[in-house]
């Protein structure tokens, strides 16, 4: 016969993992707007006639920074090639087996702890190398500041797992670079089908052609132009 636990025991089995959680993402989502939002703003509204319509219909809503760059960087390889709610699936459980997940504690857990939450064994490679790069000081986050966009993008994409896109999107979420622009993100291109190009599938060379009005907030265009499509905000 199946065994029955206790209220009491059932309700604090709950609320343990459930105190992780929260814990964890209070620490990871202190978020920071861009303090050059507003001129961005303006800017590209006197520039470009499509945000000129566009801008004005997401009052009080801005990309922001959340979580450190080790987080950041790990959450993007877990969601690699999965939906975003799986996504979250699995970073949950991945919080729960490694509490306050710093390079050190996911190198200690190891392959063993991670491939239960859902990760693949190459994914499981990727953010442990990942955690190797920044242990051993390969990636510094305090020299970042100072490194021009491409040259980070270098960096990053140094490591197993870490493409240009994912690269890019960092550089937009948690560095909060204002001049990015993703070549090859779909939703962007989708975007800039819609309003320029009368639903026409866009090339490289469009979306350059377009993003000349966008400089040198190309990362703020980028944001709207999402929003257009979706108006929920993404966080990474």
């Amino acid at each position: 016969m199946a065994s029955v636990k206790s209220p009491s025991v059932a309700t604090a089995s709950k609320a343990a993992p459930k105190a992780v959680l929260e814990a964890s993402t209070a620490a990871s989502t202190a978020s920071t707007a861009p303090a050059y939002w507003e001129e961005a703003r303006a800017a590209l509204m006197k520039k470009d006639r499509v945000l000129r319509r566009l801008i004005p219909k997401y009052p009080g809503l801005t990309m922001t920074s959340r979580g450190d760059p080790f987080t950041t960087l790990a959450r993007s390889i877990v969601g690699q090639q999965i939906s975003v709610k799986a996504a979250q699936s699995v970073w949950e459980r991945v919080i729960l087996a490694v509490p306050d997940f710093t390079p050190a504690k996911a190198s200690r857990a190891g392959s063993k702890k991670l491939m239960p939450c859902g990760l693949s064994q190459r994914k499981c490679e990727y953010i442990l190398d990942l955690a190797e790069h920044f242990r051993a000081g390969s990636l510094d986050p305090k020299d970042w500041d100072a490194m021009p966009d491409e040259d980070l993008i270098t960096l990053l994409v140094e490591v197993r797992g870490i493409g240009r896109w994912t690269a890019e999107m960092f550089l937009m979420f948690n560095q909060l670079r204002p001049n990015v622009l993703p070549l090859d993100d779909v939703g962007l291109q989708k975007a800039v089908a819609v309003h320029y190009f009368s639903g026409e599938p866009v090339t490289r060379s469009d979306l350059r052609e377009v993003a000349v009005n966008w400089q040198p907030w190309a990362s703020v265009a980028t944001w709207y132009m999402w929003r257009s499509l979706d108006p929920i905000p993404v966080e990474y």
